[in-house]
């Protein structure tokens, strides 16, 4: 490998999201699955990764060597030096308390692993926490006249969180839902003045995608929080953040969502504090 090649994960990530747009089709879908599954590729053959991907093996090779690797293997390693790197300490326990679970240890292990998994989440969240994103997220939703809040499905409790705390706070905010099926009305109201707080994780509900969508077309600037940097709303977003929820027996907690999203709430209720104590100074 040359100089030019990615050597830790980080810059090999970075590199991936800087061409994602001219990446041909097939090496695009690998890309996006090796992000979103970066354990996988690091145990995984060729065979059983590209079946996973639903690519040929063939396009893993390509991949590599798109990025300036002289083989999959080559790549591969980038993916298990990153797991050497990681605090694995969480990951064991989880998995110890899984096997537990699994093994008839009863209703007290289904519950410590999903505490183990909320921990997991918390601690990957706050390691890769990017100060600056979360600093220009408080920034532009503190300036906003109105805050919408937009999710679907799973992410639906965070954003009725959220709306819920910004009441409190005595900020103006709109959670984007309506029995009567006014949601397309509601997003109409937003302007360029207006904010949108955005969830969504794999696999993206449809209507939140295409409400971000709109939303965006209308000069309305998007703070998403999501899974991955090929999720369709890190496209539409002004800021984005990646949260990776660890799972138990395959469900998902929210534990660092909400963190990240009363992060940002508390934050923009201080932020709209501090500017009111310099205009009445």
């Amino acid at each position: 490998m040359d100089e030019q090649v990615p050597r830790d994960f980080e810059t090999l990530r970075a590199t991936i999201l800087d061409r994602r747009e001219s990446l041909p089709k097939r090496i695009a879908q690998i890309a996006a699955y090796a992000l979103d599954n970066p354990d996988d590729i690091a145990f995984g053959t060729a065979a059983s990764i590209a079946a996973s991907a639903g690519v040929q093996p063939s396009t893993l090779i390509r991949f590599a060597q798109q990025l300036g690797f002289d083989g999959f293997t080559s790549l591969q390693q980038v993916f298990r030096e990153r797991l050497r790197e990681r605090n694995s300490s969480y990951d064991e326990r989880l998995q110890a308390l899984r096997a537990k679970a699994e093994g008839g240890a009863g209703h007290r292990a289904i519950f410590d692993g999903f505490i183990a998994a909320a921990s997991t989440s918390l601690n990957d969240i706050s390691r890769t926490l990017d100060d600056a994103h979360l600093e220009d997220a408080i920034s532009l939703l503190a300036k906003a006249q109105t805050i919408y809040v937009l999710a679907k499905r799973r992410s639906y409790p965070v954003a009725s969180y959220i709306a819920y705390a910004l009441g409190k706070l005595k900020i103006r905010n709109q959670l984007i839902e309506s029995a009567a099926g006014l949601n397309a009305e509601m997003v109409g109201f937003a302007t360029p003045a207006d904010a949108v707080i955005a969830i969504s994780f794999s696999p993206y509900a449809p209507a939140t995608i295409e409400e971000a969508r709109a939303i965006s077309e209308q000069g309305v600037p998007i703070v998403a929080i999501t899974d991955s940097s090929f999720s369709p709303l890190a496209q539409f977003a002004r800021v984005w953040f990646e949260v990776a929820e660890a799972d138990f027996a395959g469900f998902r907690s929210l534990s660092a969502t909400m963190a990240l999203a009363m992060a940002l709430t508390v934050g923009v209720g201080e932020k709209r504090r501090d500017a009111s104590r310099k205009r009445k100074a």
